[in-house]
C-alpha cells in the first residue's frame, strides 16, 4: 500500500544517483503526449473543416496508442528499454511523414485514420520505462512512491499543456505545426532517455516475469479494476477535449481552445501534489470509485456557462481532480499488477486511458456536431458515473495483499 509522502520524499527521489539524465530526457519525450493526436484531430479539421472527421482519425490514432503501449511494456519487461524505444522511435518518425503527406494529399478519412492508428501504434512508450526504471533507482518506500507520484503527476501535467500547445500552433501558417513539434519532441526525448546509462544497465529478472498468461498483467482481478478505471478517466479526459475547443469555435474565438484546455492544468498540478501529501480516501480500493464519481459530478458543471469566461472558471475547477486521479492509477500498480510486470501495467494503464480517450473524442465529436458541447459534457458525466459504480462493484480486487482477508463492514 502507498505510504504518505512529503516534498522532501520528491527532492529525494529527483537527486538520486543517475536519475538526473533519466528524468530530463524523459520530461521531452513525455512533453507531447497528449499533444500529437490532438495536433493531428486539429490538422486534420483545418484542412476538412469536419469535427466528425477530425474526431475519428485522432481516435485512430489514440486506439494505436493503445494497442502499441501494452506490446511494447511487455517487451521492455523482458529486453530492458533501450532497444525497443530505439526501433519504436525510427518507425515512428517515417509514419508520421507519411501521415503528414496524406493530409496534405487530401486523402480519404479512412486512409488517414488507418495510417494515425499506425503512428499510435509506433509512438514510442517512455513513460512506462520510466515508471518501470524507479524501480532500479531509488529504494522501496516512501521515496519509490514519491517518485511514482511525480511520475503521474509530470505525465498529467503535459496530458494537459500539450492540448494548450497543439491549439497554439495549430493557429499558425502551417497547421501541422504541432504534429512535426510534438513528434520530433518525443523522438529526441525518447532516444534520449533509452541513451542513458540507467536505461541501458537495466536487465529486468527473466525469473520474474508475472503469470505468463495471454493477458499478462491484465490476468490480475486488480489490474482490470485499476484498466477500467484509467478507461473512465480517459473517457471524460477524451469529451473534454472535444467538447471545449468546440465551445471556444461556436464562441467565435476557435484559437482558444487549446488555451482553455490548459486552464485545466493550473489546478491540477496543484491540488494533485496537495492531494498526494495527504490522500482521500487513504484505501486505495475506495479511492478510485470515490474519484471517478467526484470528476464525473463536476463534469455536469462545464455544461452550464453560456460564455468562456464562465467555462474557464468551471475549467478550474473540473480540473482540481484531474492528477489525483491519475497519481492513484500510479500507486494502485503496487497493489493490482503481478510481480516483474511493472512496465506492462503502467502500458494497460496508459492503453486503458487513451482507449477511453479515443471513445469520448469520438462520441463526444458526433454529438458536438449534433446538438452542442453541453450535451456532450452531460453524456461524459453519466458515463462517469456508470463507470464508478463499476469500480464500486470490484473493490474488493484492489484490497492490498495483507488486507485480503480484512472484512469490508461498513464500508
Amino acid at each position: 500500500m502507498a505510504h504518505s509522502i512529503s516534498l522532501s520524499d520528491y527532492r529525494a527521489a529527483l537527486t538520486a544517483p543517475g536519475a538526473r539524465a533519466p528524468v530530463v530526457t524523459s520530461l521531452l519525450a513525455r512533453l507531447p503526449i497528449a499533444m500529437v493526436g490532438l495536433a493531428l484531430m486539429l490538422y486534420v479539421q483545418r484542412e476538412t473543416g469536419s469535427f466528425a472527421a477530425a474526431g475519428l482519425v485522432s481516435a485512430g490514432a489514440l486506439v494505436g496508442v493503445a494497442c502499441g503501449s501494452v506490446a511494447q511494456g511487455r517487451v521492455m519487461d523482458r529486453l530492458g528499454p533501450t532497444r525497443p524505444l530505439y526501433v519504436m522511435s525510427a518507425v515512428f518518425a517515417l509514419l508520421v511523414a507519411t501521415e503528414i503527406w496524406v493530409i496534405e494529399s487530401h486523402a480519404a478519412v479512412p486512409v488517414m485514420t488507418g495510417l494515425a492508428f499506425l503512428v499510435g501504434l509506433t509512438e514510442p512508450m517512455t513513460g512506462p520505462a520510466s515508471r518501470a526504471l524507479w524501480n532500479q533507482l531509488v529504494p522501496a518506500g516512501r521515496v519509490r512512491d514519491a517518485a511514482f507520484a511525480y511520475e503521474a503527476i509530470s505525465m498529467e501535467v503535459f496530458f494537459i499543456l500539450g492540448p494548450g500547445l497543439a491549439g497554439l500552433m495549430v493557429a499558425m501558417p502551417w497547421a501541422g505545426t504541432g504534429v512535426v513539434v510534438g513528434a520530433a519532441c518525443m523522438i529526441v526525448g525518447s532516444v534520449g532517455f533509452a541513451s542513458t546509462r540507467a536505461a541501458r544497465t537495466h536487465r529486468p529478472d527473466p525469473r520474474d516475469r508475472g503469470s505468463g498468461s495471454l493477458l499478462g498483467a491484465l490476468a490480475a482481478p486488480g489490474m482490470r479494476t485499476l484498466a477500467v478505471a484509467a478507461l473512465g478517466f480517459g473517457t471524460l479526459i477524451g469529451f473534454i477535449e472535444v467538447g471545449v475547443p468546440a465551445a471556444a469555435t461556436l464562441a467565435g474565438n476557435p484559437s482558444a481552445g487549446g488555451l482553455l484546455l490548459s486552464l485545466l492544468s493550473v489546478s491540477s498540478v496543484v491540488v494533485g501534489v496537495l492531494y498526494g501529501l495527504r490522500p482521500w480516501p487513504r484505501p486505495m480500493h475506495l479511492r478510485l470509485p470515490a474519484l471517478l464519481f467526484a470528476f464525473a459530478a463536476l463534469l455536469t458543471l462545464l455544461a452550464v456557462p453560456s460564455t468562456l469566461v464562465g467555462l474557464c472558471l468551471a475549467l478550474l475547477v473540473v480540473g482540481s481532480l484531474i492528477t489525483p486521479q491519475s497519481t492513484a492509477h500510479s500507486a494502485a500498480i503496487e497493489i493490482a499488477a503481478p510481480a516483474g510486470t511493472a512496465t506492462e501495467a503502467f502500458g494497460w494503464v496508459v492503453t486503458s486511458v487513451t482507449l477511453g480517450a479515443a471513445i469520448g473524442q469520438s462520441l463526444s465529436g458526433q454529438l458536438v456536431e449534433r446538438s452542442g458541447p453541453p450535451l456532450a459534457f452531460l453524456v461524459a458525466a453519466g458515463i462517469g458515473v456508470l463507470l464508478a459504480a463499476v469500480l464500486w462493484l470490484r473493490r474488493r480486487t484492489l484490497l492490498s495483499t495483507p488486507d485480503r482477508d480484512v472484512s469490508l463492514a461498513g464500508v
